[in-house]
């Protein structure tokens, strides 16, 4: 177990390590930082690779073998109405459980929070019961896809523009590192039961449905409110000037992550107890490396977050009022794109995605083309959500093209790459993505002079968008490869075969 931990932490110090270069190289250049400031950066970066470190293996040794022993027992019970029953309750558990949901409810500040939760944890347990009952009378996912994001579309002509790149938010921030390792086995589980030849393929896509009901739900409460407080409030730096202000910084916090992290996890605890004392599905060996599983877990993502929101948050803003607000504004387009490149592999559940994908194609998909295809996709995305931030173009001048070129291209691409792109989207826009980047985004938006709520905001849906495409445009080159491997390669191959026939 140890050499294990070891192995997840060094993955995660090669994840972080290039986003802390390139903040310590724009504070030594375009964007100078108090020494204090730094420290607070660094000391998160440390509390980041750790607790990715925990985190990673714990989501592998207790949820995934949850979620797949839930969808393998749904499905040897044989009834639908207990399988839409089941999933719909998990799926809005494990919303109510995701750190991020509680960030977006926040910044909305014309709907109580709990409402906006409730009604977030309704539509993803809604569409967790419609990605079930899709695998088992398999539906083909790009069909569903899309009408479903026809019907978004159409809905959106309703929607307060104030409103509009929030409810777009919410499908991001709703499958984070809570989320992804469950619903992810949840899949596998259900189609591991079915055992066909189609059961791989369709063991993706529950990611990608379950981002939809947010963004529908969200969108149908801002008709409802009709809301023009839609704020976002700038992360504030702690104020430090010596070592000990620096550690205080991280203690005072650290006691709030630490409760709302067990409040996020006890709920999938007690999930795991009810499932145990009902179907005895695990031996007593299991049990004990599931519960130290849910330990590494928790201390993970105490760490992760509060590495996250004390370090990393308060200097994506610094920066992006820093160069927002000089003459070298028009930079902040290529460090976008550097910093989307690589800010993606610190997400934990994109590792979590890769390394199922990896294992469920028997390595033909491996974890670093989905790593290359994920940095490339996230990096256009940060590029257009930069370029929206000076130019205040619409959204909806990114969206629609978006979708439409990723819903044309599910037409063509091997089935599997289908679930893959959809499920990426959610997973790439998670806890990183949020507490940096859109800090990064609105800072840049108030020095320019733009409109936060419109300008940037957006920037998770446009994360969330780039995997669909990239990842598809991978699966239509392996499918070109597949297929040159398997015609006549040189002219001897030609002959043999006409000497065959």
């Amino acid at each position: 177990m140890n050499e294990k931990l070891k192995e997840k932490t060094r993955e995660a110090l090669t994840s972080v390590l290039p986003i802390t270069i390139i903040v310590l190289v724009l504070s030594a250049t375009l964007v100078p930082m108090e020494v204090g400031t730094l420290a607070l950066f660094l000391t998160g970066a440390v509390l980041l690779i750790v607790g990715m470190g925990f985190f990673q293996l714990g989501a592998e040794i207790s949820m995934t073998p949850l979620g797949q022993g839930i969808g393998g027992a749904i499905v040897r019970q044989n009834k639908t109405w207990l399988a839409i029953v089941i999933c719909f309750a998990m799926g809005a558990i494990i919303t109510i459980s995701e750190p991020d949901l509680q960030v977006l409810a926040n910044q909305v500040a014309a709907i109580p929070n709990a409402v906006l939760i409730w009604t977030v944890a309704a539509g993803v347990g809604v569409f967790t019961a419609v990605a079930v009952l899709r695998i088992l009378y398999r539906v083909p996912l790009a069909k569903m896809l899309l009408w479903l994001y026809l019907l978004l579309f159409g809905v959106s002509l309703f929607v307060p523009k104030e409103f509009l790149a929030v409810a777009f938010d919410a499908g991001g921030v709703t499958t984070g590192p809570m989320t992804v390792p469950f619903i992810m086995a949840l899949g596998v589980g259900f189609s591991a039961a079915r055992s066909d030849k189609d059961s791989a393929n369709d063991s993706f896509g529950l990611i990608a449905l379950c981002s939809i009901g947010p963004i529908l739900m969200v969108m149908l409460l801002g008709i409802f409110y009709h809301p023009t407080e839609t704020i976002y409030d700038a992360v504030q730096l702690a104020p430090v000037i010596t070592t000990q202000d620096v550690a205080l910084a991280f203690l005072q916090d650290l006691p709030h992550y630490t409760a709302e992290v067990l409040q996020s996890t006890l709920p999938i605890v007690g999930v795991f107890v009810l499932f145990q004392a009902l179907t005895r599905g695990f031996q007593p060996r299991q049990i004990v490396r599931m519960v130290l599983g849910f330990v590494y877990t928790i201390i993970g993502l105490i760490l992760f977050l509060t590495g996250v929101n004390i370090g990393f948050a308060p200097v994506g803003n610094l920066l992006g009022s820093g160069l927002g607000g000089g003459p070298l504004r028009w930079t902040l387009l290529p460090i976008g794109i550097l910093i989307g490149y690589y800010i993606v592999k610190a997400e934990p559940a994109v590792q979590v995605l890769n390394e199922q994908v990896e294992e469920l194609t028997g390595g033909s998909i491996s974890r670093h083309a989905m790593n290359r295809a994920l940095q490339a996709g996230v990096a256009a995305a940060v590029a257009l959500a930069i370029l929206r931030v000076l130019t205040g173009v619409s959204i909806y001048w990114v969206l629609i093209p978006g979708y439409a070129a990723a819903l044309i291209m599910s037409r063509f691409v091997p089935p599997v790459f289908v679930g893959i792109a959809f499920d990426s989207g959610g997973v790439a826009s998670g806890p990183m993505t949020s507490t940096f980047l859109l800090p990064l985004a609105m800072g840049a938006c108030s020095a320019v002079g733009g409109n936060v709520v419109t300008d940037a905001f957006g920037i998770v849906a446009l994360v969330a968008l780039a995997p669909l495409i990239a990842i598809q445009i991978m699966g239509l080159l392996y499918a070109r490869r597949t297929k040159a491997q398997a015609a006549p390669n040189t002219l001897d191959d030609t002959v043999v075969e006409l000497e065959e026939y």
